[in-house]
């Protein structure tokens, strides 16, 4: 058979060294790969498809050639019943089985270009069909598989260009409705410090939008503006995780709706003794999650959380104050002021954070006379336990790491 033929030929290649190929000779060989795995991948779904229409598996009590071969190969059953209902589909679609059998078309393209031309309505002539199709395996030559998906959405501009406009219209609003019944986020404490989460949102508007938005916080020039120049940026993964962090932590509060008559913030109860670093115990934030003595001071002018400052009986002795974080009209004056990050040798002009010299949590006032301008490395450091921090008569802070 001409499949235990290609196991030969495989078999006598198995072992072979790919060392002495030159750059010419391995990419040649990559791109011939990939065109017998696509011929591979033909028959092996022509193959599925008879079996299915053997009903093979049967005499062992498979409930299907699909159940059977999964069951068989170690495979999968939902990639075993895609094999089989790619065979059926390729039968439908001769253009596609030919363009796949001889290599010119992927796996994915095929798959692609087989759902394209069945969302074609029923009614279209079968003559302009065969044209819808031929025209995407014309296209897999120049276009990957998601490119073609986007393709496959306009075959209408091939079949019937008068009424491409109005079906384009019709395909996307369903589409739309039907991702917005499909939203949905999940999310799980490990237990380890990480929250871990599943979403689906639509892609235009909302999952385009959440993209840009992180694409920007997460992008070089912020990122050295809030960090500093000498920092690294991580692997994109890491940096749109850090860059969704900062969106949530930045998000405006006073822009989200009320629950129960009060804003959606977050309570950090602190000890008063650990609050002034008399001693090192655990914030607890109102949701039950524990932070670092650090973090929960850090938390006090950072983020928009409200403080509970706690006595030797855990008592609350202090809830917030009438306004912590500067004013829009505080922060201009200060920028317009202070010309930059105030921290001495510092020349950071842009995403600069309000500071209070006398900290809040020690009873500063939030005002223009006691804030001072500073980047967000420097504000780090202002809170930072390890650091001494400085106000010279001129303006200009100064840190020098304690000993």
């Amino acid at each position: 058979m001409a499949t235990a033929h290609v196991q030969s030929e495989l078999d006598a290649v198995a072992d072979a060294s790919v060392w002495s190929m030159d750059a010419a000779e391995t990419a040649d060989t990559l791109v011939a790969l990939t065109r017998v795995e696509a011929k591979l991948a033909e028959l092996k779904a022509r193959v599925a498809a008879h079996a299915d229409d053997l009903r093979v598996g049967q005499e062992v009590g498979a409930s299907s050639a699909a159940s059977w071969l999964a069951h068989t190969t170690r495979t999968t059953r939902p990639a075993a019943a895609g094999t089989v209902r790619l065979g059926h589909a390729l039968e439908e679609h001769p253009q596609t089985r030919d363009a796949l059998a001889h290599g010119e078309v992927l796996l994915e393209q095929a798959r692609v270009i087989v759902h394209a031309v069945d969302q074609l309505p029923d009614d279209i002539d079968r003559a302009l069909v065969a044209k819808a199709e031929a025209q995407l395996v014309a296209e897999a030559a120049h276009h990957d598989a998601k490119a073609l998906r986007i393709l496959g959405k306009h075959l209408f501009e091939v079949i019937a260009p008068d009424e491409a406009d109005a079906r384009e219209a019709a395909i996307l609003e369903a589409e739309e409705k039907t991702a917005a019944k499909a939203c949905h986020l999940s999310m799980y404490d490990d237990g380890h410090g990480k929250t871990h989460g599943r979403f689906t949102l639509p892609t235009a508007v909302e999952g385009a939008l959440l993209r840009k938005i992180l694409m920007a916080i997460a992008a070089p020039k912020h990122q050295h503006a809030v960090e500093g120049a000498g920092v690294e940026r991580p692997a994109t993964p890491e940096a749109m995780g850090r860059a969704l962090c900062e969106f949530i932590t930045r998000f405006p509060r006073n822009k989200l709706p009320r629950a129960g008559g009060l804003p959606a913030t977050l309570l950090v109860l602190i000890d008063e003794d650990s609050l002034f670093g008399r001693v090192e115990k655990a914030g607890v934030l109102d949701t039950g999650e524990k932070v670092s003595p650090g973090m929960a001071r850090r938390l006090l002018c950072e983020a928009e959380v409200i403080p509970v400052v706690l006595g030797g009986d855990s008592q609350p002795l202090d809830v917030g104050r009438a306004r912590r974080l500067h004013t829009k009209a505080q922060r201009y004056a200060m920028l317009v002021r202070d010309r930059g990050c105030r921290a001495e040798g510092c020349d950071r002009t842009h995403t600069l954070q309000a500071h209070h010299q006398t900290r809040w949590v020690d009873g500063g006032d939030t005002n223009v006379k006691d804030g001072v301008t500073l980047c967000h490395w420097h504000h780090q450091r202002a809170h930072d336990a390890s650091y001494e921090t400085t106000y010279r008569p001129n303006g200009a802070v100064t840190f020098h790491r304690r000993q």
